[in-house]
């Protein structure tokens, strides 16, 4: 598992321009009848647009040289109402393909955050919390643009330049060939200022996303920050990759700021041509003065669409780099899955079982770690087995195989007989209950955040709830009882309240497989009396494993296992092995020396 900090820039896989293209637009099959409705509107609105200039040009021709003032109020006239009418489609196309970009923007949103959540922790270990971030908020917002210029711009702009072309040589194919005669100067313009600056809008990408990464990783780490004087080395690292972000930002506008006036110089010299051919080769005798100004309009309707053109290819290019990122997270396989054969886990007792069970960390990379070599052992349902042993040992490891946050390289773990592998991962989560040390409390109210351990439960199982585990009590305290907003983290809340309230989100979720990885290694000796009987009502009728700090909290265990060196070193009940004085005893006696001293 490589990790990626903010200081270093993320890998993307190599995409395929074309494929991006298509996948993008596949979004917007969902939404045929209104894009129907859109092309109605942008054909209607070419339509009048291309038919502007045959007005002009028979106002001046026929009109206002024959001295037909009445003629030429009725043709003012209708180029008013047409006009109008243009003005009407135009903002009903913006209005329908604005909405139709939205949605789509909401349900990529929507399938990278669901997408995420699938993930195992190895994705999670590897990034840092803003980079993800960025993905699921800046770069799929990049994208918005995208989908509604693809239809609204690029799309009439196409249609746009192919009709003004035909008409423009159906009535003087010179004068046409002169107007465009700096065209290839601008696609050879265009084509090189798009590859130049694809790579580089990737980079700052990249750059965006380490100050994301930064800057959430010291906002949630303020108070370290704080305590230890360092806003000085934080700024200044702030300011050193906020530099880098814009100036990749300034490094890439300097190629992009070369389509306008490339795509301004091209029409201008296109304008000289036109009217040099015009004026200076053919002559009166063949270009009326209707015709010209009629043309003068084309070429400015050629242009136009030709400069949106640019603008939209530049805009890809900038947002094309966002996609790759999106669908870079989209195609993540998640390592964790459930088998195409998987079943559901029913009910179960609790009985777990490990049967010759290896597991190593970042296989195949120059971090490979092997934490369990051929573990076995078994469990019965409500025994309480507590793990012991120095950090590192692979403790942790062990209980995560049992949620089956990570995948075991060989050997079986079975609950109840079930193969872990064989069942449905959200069948065997449910029917088990996880807290760590760092119970996150989220903002809302108290019952919001009990029932987060089950969406439907009812007040009367929350209340329950919270009773089993003793935090029934401070709760009414509070100012609104359960309905008291809780801030983010449960600032406000002491440790052992908190750790009440995730013992009592644990608890109604009736788990049959309980996991407390040093739930108590943070609090203090007062407050662990407090949790204590909390504990007590969570492990009580179930299997439970319990890492702990301390080890005078789990002389109630059932069983206790020494872990050391990818393995089971001893087992045994406490009394059995402060018998042995083997391995256990040490660890214990060395406790308690350092206590007393």
């Amino acid at each position: 598992m490589a990790v990626n900090s903010f200081r270093e820039d993320e890998k993307i896989n190599a995409t395929d321009a074309k494929k991006i293209t298509v996948r993008l637009l596949r979004y917007l099959k969902e939404y045929t009848g209104l894009i129907i409705v859109v092309f109605i509107a942008m054909f209607l609105t070419i339509g009048i647009s291309i038919v502007n200039p045959l007005l002009i040009e028979r106002a001046v021709d026929v009109h206002v040289a024959n001295a037909d003032y009445e003629g030429l109020f009725k043709l003012a006239a209708v180029a008013l109402v047409i006009n109008i009418a243009f003005v009407f489609l135009v903002k009903l196309r913006m209005y329908v393909m604005s909405y139709i970009s939205n949605k789509i923007i909401l349900r990529i949103r929507d399938e990278v955050y669901e997408h995420i959540q699938t993930l195992s922790f190895t994705y999670f270990d590897s990034r840092p919390t803003g980079k993800i971030l960025a993905r699921i908020m800046g770069d799929v917002n990049s994208l918005r643009d995208v989908f509604s210029r693809a239809v609204t711009s690029l799309i009439p702009n196409i249609l746009t330049v192919i009709t003004v072309l035909v008409i423009m040589f159906v009535k003087n194919w010179r004068l046409s060939l002169a107007s465009l005669a700096a065209l290839p100067f601008m696609v050879v313009g265009a084509f090189w200022v798009q590859k130049t600056n694809h790579s580089r809008w990737q980079l700052h990408r990249k750059k965006v996303s380490n100050l994301s990464a930064y800057t959430h990783e010291n906002i949630a780490g303020m108070r370290v920050v704080q305590s230890l004087n360092a806003e000085d080395e934080t700024r200044a690292q702030f300011n050193e990759l906020a530099k880098d972000q814009c100036n990749t930002f300034i490094w890439c506008c300097r190629v992009a700021d070369l389509y306008s006036p490339l795509a301004d110089t091209s029409w201008a010299l296109g304008m000289m041509c036109m009217y040099l051919v015009g004026v200076k080769f053919l002559g009166p005798s063949t270009i009326t003065l209707g015709l010209l100004m009629a043309f003068a309009n084309y070429v400015g309707m050629f242009w136009d669409p030709v400069i949106q053109l640019s603008g939209f290819l530049n805009q890809f290019v900038t947002n094309l780099s966002a996609a790759e990122r999106v669908f870079d997270v989209l195609d993540t396989e998640a390592e964790i899955k459930d088998a195409p054969d998987a079943a559901d886990l029913p009910p179960v007792e609790g009985r777990v079982t490990f049967d010759n069970v290896s597991f190593t960390y970042d296989v195949g990379t120059e971090n490979e770690t092997k934490v369990l070599d051929n573990v076995s052992f078994a469990v019965e349902p409500g025994e309480t087995i507590a793990l012991v042993g120095p950090t590192g040992a692979g403790k942790t490891t062990i209980v995560n195989l049992i949620s089956r946050f990570y995948d075991i390289q060989s050997g079986t773990i079975a609950i109840d007989g079930y193969d872990l592998k064989k069942v449905k991962i959200n069948s065997l989560r449910k029917q088990m209950g996880v807290m760590t040390q760092d119970n996150f409390i989220f903002h809302g109210t108290v019952r919001d955040n009990i029932a987060y351990g089950k969406l439907d439960a009812t007040d009367e199982e929350i209340i329950a709830a919270a009773k089993a585990v003793n935090a029934h009590d401070f709760i009414m305290k509070m100012e609104k009882g359960y309905d008291t907003e809780l801030k983010e983290q449960g600032a406000g809340l002491s440790i052992g309240q908190r750790q009440l309230i995730a013992f009592a989100r644990t608890m109604v979720s009736q788990p049959r497989v309980l996991i407390l990885d040093e739930a108590t290694s943070s609090i203090d000796t007062h407050t662990e009396i407090m949790v204590q009987k909390g504990i007590e009502a969570l492990l009580a009728g179930r299997t439970s494993f319990v890492i702990a700090h301390r080890l005078s909290t789990i002389q109630n265990a059932d069983r206790i296992f020494v872990i050391n060196d990818g393995g089971i070193a001893e087992a045994g009940s406490p009394k059995e092995l402060m018998a042995k004085r083997g391995a256990y005893y040490k660890l214990y006696m060395a406790q308690f020396e350092s206590l007393a001293g």
